[in-house]
């Protein structure tokens, strides 16, 4: 374990970002005797709430990034998008996890491709796009429809666009104009599945189950665990999801998205290299949690058990109806389900789409966790 200088001051561990993957990682870092501290730009965050150590300008002021740097023992992140600069700048002083080498592999979409298929892990067909014709080029040997993505700062489907014809091609340049961009082929899934994965510092690895997840608007809706598919399947996943984590160097916990085809292939998507929406039914479902695992590989301490604790957890998250309050109007009939826990996150303005929180059902008969997933959600009152 990575000590404090003081040791009669307990380790301080500074988080980049202080939304809710924050808000559930410093919760377990409480839980473990650890300070947490915060940088985001604003106040009323919902990690930033819960400490006196939190810095209100973002990781650009000077003041404020040199003393969340000085405060902090070891910092990790709750986003993909700090520029790599910074991280290079704090690892002048602090350990970062994970480290600006990984972040340099995973933050630009086209060169994530690249690593992973360059390790031998089976990714969609993708391209760099540089021109109109490079578009029509891939139309010509993948076909319509495919995806054009923006290469960095895309998520929740913000960044892509879905070609459909020659015309779309021309709308997509001008759209993306000034961005760098990539094709990638348009997968014909039968599910999309998601493994998390913690590893730590000395490399021992944690892998969770298998999970389906289902989108909505680009968004993830809901997510079932373990993904009901053949144990070939789940394997190959898994398989694939330590492979990618292995292939960046990664230390921390990280989201690996991937397609199960028609014909029963496993395409690696995309991997976040932080805590993930498919892996908060783990808080409930799990006897160690992706956050309190992702606390645990950075401190280079043993992991904890993956194992579900029932048969099946199904979570759903709580997307923004409209603008206005950050919370629900009622919750009272949400409470009175027995095997179903509520997270709110305490942010202080809802907007369409927006994660406002997110419930998670667990028990050991798939029907009736699924069922009273979908009730508890249809009772709450925005």
């Amino acid at each position: 374990m990575i000590l404090s200088q003081n040791k009669n001051i307990p380790l301080t561990i500074g988080i980049l970002g202080g939304g809710q993957l924050a808000k559930m990682l410093s919760i377990e870092a409480y839980r473990l005797g650890l300070n947490v501290a915060i940088i985001e730009k604003g106040d009323n965050t919902p990690a930033g709430d819960m400490t006196k150590l939190n810095y209100t300008n973002g990781w650009f002021n000077t003041s404020d990034i040199n003393e969340f740097i000085r405060i902090s023992d070891i910092i990790t992140l709750e986003n993909e998008f700090i520029p790599i600069t910074m991280l290079e700048y704090i690892e002048t002083s602090k350990n970062i996890f994970p480290s600006s080498d990984t972040m340099k592999l995973v933050q630009d979409k086209y060169i994530q491709k690249m690593t992973f298929r360059n390790n031998s892990i089976a990714v969609p067909n993708f391209a760099e796009i540089k021109s109109l014709n490079a578009l029509y080029n891939f139309a010509e040997i993948y076909g319509y429809p495919f995806i054009i993505k923006t290469r960095t700062l895309g998520y929740d489907g913000y960044g892509n666009m879905t070609i459909n014809n020659e015309n779309d091609c021309e709308i997509a340049l001008n759209k993306f104009d000034g961005k760098s961009i990539m094709a990638e082929e348009f997968v014909r899934f039968e599910k999309e599945v998601a493994v998390i994965v913690a590893r730590n510092i000395s490399g021992e690895v944690a892998i969770y189950p298998c999970v389906e997840t289902i989108q909505k608007n680009h968004i993830c809706h809901k997510v079932i665990a373990p993904a009901d598919v053949d144990a070939s399947i789940s394997n190959k996943a898994k398989d694939i999801a330590q492979k990618a984590v292995a292939s960046i160097n990664g230390i921390g916990v990280f989201g690996v998205e991937m397609f199960v085809t028609n014909d029963s292939k496993v395409l690696l998507n995309e991997i976040a290299p932080r805590p993930h929406n498919s892996g908060h039914y783990t808080i409930e479902g799990c006897y160690c949690s992706q956050y309190e695992n992702g606390i645990r590989a950075i401190l280079n301490l043993p992991l904890g058990s993956t194992e579900m604790k029932h048969k099946f957890a199904c979570m759903i998250n709580l997307l923004g109806e409209n603008d206005g309050p950050g919370i629900p109007k009622d919750i009272t009939n949400v409470l009175k389900f027995k095997h179903t826990k509520l997270h709110l996150y305490n942010k202080k303005q809802s907007r369409k789409g927006r994660k406002m929180g997110h419930i998670t059902t667990i028990g050991d008969n798939y029907d009736e966790v699924l069922k009273e997933a979908e009730d508890c959600f249809n009772s709450i009152v925005w």
